[in-house]
């Protein structure tokens, strides 16, 4: 996105505020609270979850961020920051907002590099010292509504992000934020909310200059937060390994830092799961043989058990997307089970050539998908779907030509057994763990899980066994005993050696 430079330089000069606190008690941060962001990442939240920042974190305008050595996604998200005027405790949707003194820009910094080391508390990641950068003035929240307000970011003088609080751009109102905190902790003078960030958040390098701007446009005055500026920079000390959680990026980290895999420089997602070459060969090769190569490789437990596919003959290949459910209990499908959940999120955003593995426990007693989920799966190029649970509308699911890998037909909902709960984490199916992104083969003896970075090795030396292997069926089809035979030794490995000379598997 860019912006006209006259509009950006009035937009920097609006009217200050009164200053920010320097140090409020708590600052608490929204995970995802507009849609532009859920859209972006496929996935959107039922309810409002929280992360805690140490106060500690806090910095102000003009400040330095440093992106620590050995590590390279130090995200910025822009944001608009609620600071708490009085106290509230359990009050109400309509009175929420009158507990707010004041909105300003925050920058709420993330190193991607350490988001796995403590999983949605976000502590290491997101609670160092200047990762909340907070300013440079206030507005005063009686001058607005919470649906007036708009957040702005420039990287290097780029306007990469912008979004407004308007109602349909939001996923929970500001109002509510405030409304449901105070149900569950006293919100006190000076304390902070974080209030999430829309599409656009990505990587800033050393070197980088980071603004942001929180305003109310389209209220008398225009008034604004000022331009929150940060400057990037990189630092010389590194983690001792021996005290706890080292830096650690995949491409999975790096696409969400930078907002997708082009920005990311990563190549396409289908094309980085499986090449086009190898998913041919894969197709070619049956999972008893690829079964056989990895035990030869010490992988006993990569079989997904009691997993049938629904049409005698179907095969499959595709890489794992995974959905995990949990056991059913109401309260929990009351909050997470209806609306758009993680299982419809998951079929919504199912790629080419992805298939959906699911954790149903080996609970066979209600539906894990349906005809309407089997539709978007197919229209969306999903390669298939796994799942250890059943399958509702057994038959016209088998008619759209998904191919569906499953225990057996149950015509029970969801939420008789199951409660869906994750997706794109490690799953047990079919007491077989599989990875996001690791290789799925099915056809008629079953399911087998390959580690992508053994795939490409399984499969040729499986297709060479198969070479083998049909060269030994002639043999044997002619009346030979299979001693000696199967496998090849002595003379008829000879002979064998002489056949593959000339018959080479390449051919095939």
């Amino acid at each position: 996105m860019t912006e006209n430079p006259q509009n950006a330089q009035q937009a920097s000069s609006g009217a200050p505020g009164q200053p920010v606190p320097g140090h409020p008690g708590k600052i608490i941060a929204v995970h995802v609270d507009y849609e532009s962001r859920a859209a972006q990442r496929g996935r959107k939240p039922a309810v409002p979850s929280y992360f805690l920042k140490p106060a500690s974190s806090l910095g102000g305008s003009g400040a330095a961020v440093e992106r620590p050595a050995g590590t390279e996604l130090l995200a910025f998200e822009g944001e608009i920051a609620l600071v708490i005027g009085t106290p509230a405790k359990n009050v109400s949707l309509e009175d929420a907002w009158s507990h707010v003194a004041s909105v300003t820009a925050a920058n709420d910094w993330g190193l991607y590099d350490l988001r796995a080391a403590d999983k949605g508390s976000n502590l290491r990641n997101k609670g160092r010292d200047g990762y909340t950068s907070l300013g440079p003035s206030l507005i005063d929240a009686r001058e607005i509504s919470p649906e007036q307000l708009r957040v702005r970011t420039w990287r290097n003088g780029e306007l990469v992000q912008e979004d407004t609080t308007a109602a349909e751009n939001m996923i929970f109102p500001l109002a509510q934020l405030v409304a449901d905190l105070s149900q569950h902790l006293t919100l006190e003078e000076g304390d902070v909310i974080l209030t999430g960030t829309p599409a656009g958040s990505s990587v800033a390098q050393p070197g980088d200059v980071v603004e942001i701007e929180v305003d109310a446009p389209e209220v008398a005055g225009a008034p604004s937060s000022g331009r929150l500026i940060s400057h990037v920079t990189e630092g010389d000390e590194s983690f001792d390994e021996g005290l706890g959680a080292m830096p650690a990026v995949d491409d999975k980290q790096r696409e969400e830092a930078w907002g997708s895999r082009e920005a990311a420089g990563l190549p396409d997602s289908d094309a980085a799961a499986l090449p086009e070459a190898l998913r041919a060969k894969l197709e070619k090769a049956p999972t008893a043989g690829l079964s056989a190569e990895l035990r030869k490789r010490g992988l006993n437990n990569v079989v997904i058990e009691g997993v049938y596919p629904q049409t005698p003959g179907t095969t499959m290949v595709g890489t794992a997307r995974t959905l995990r459910f949990v056991p059913n209990r109401e309260d929990l499908f009351t909050s997470h089970g209806g609306g758009y959940n993680v299982q419809k999120q998951v079929f919504d955003a199912v790629g080419p050539g992805e298939v959906i593995v699911i954790e149903a426990r080996g609970a066979a007693g209600s539906g894990t998908l349906g005809d309407i989920l089997a539709l978007r799966a197919k229209f969306n190029g999903a390669a298939g779907v796994v799942s250890d649970g059943g399958v509702r509308d057994y038959a016209a699911v088998a008619e759209i030509g998904l191919p569906v890998f499953a225990q057996t037909a149950h015509p029970a909902v969801l939420g008789r057994r199951h409660v869906p709960w994750d997706q794109d984490v490690a799953v047990a199916c079919g007491n077989a763990t599989v990875l996001p992104g690791d290789v799925i083969v099915g056809d008629d003896d079953g399911v087998i899980v390959i580690p992508r970075e053994l795939a490409e090795d399984v499969v040729d030396a499986a297709l060479a066994k198969e070479h083998e292997d049909a060269w030994v069926a002639e043999r044997v089809a002619e009346g030979n005993p299979v001693k000696g035979l199967f496998p090849p030794t002595g003379q008829w490995k000879e002979e064998f050696q002489q056949w593959l000379a000339e018959h080479p598997a390449s051919d095939d």
